[in-house]
């Protein structure tokens, strides 16, 4: 049997295989890989005043998810 070229399809179809092929350790590194087109892009920090920023707001986000547990 000849596997599917995973770079070829779409990420639903490569979603629908995995669910059929489990075991396909290949398949599920092909969609790890390729990531979630919708995940938020953060930039590297670039100065120390980027780096402070990048603290704080993470400082704030896990802030609001202590208060709302």
């Amino acid at each position: 049997m000849t596997k599917p070229d995973f770079s070829r399809m779409t990420r639903q179809d490569l979603r629908a295989y995995i669910l059929v092929h489990r075991d396909d350790d290949e398949a599920i590194e092909a969609v790890i890989k390729r990531g979630d087109p919708n995940s938020p892009k953060y930039r590297f920090p670039q100065t120390d005043e980027d780096l402070r920023e990048m603290e704080a707001s993470l400082k704030r986000k896990l802030e609001s998810r202590r208060e709302a547990i």
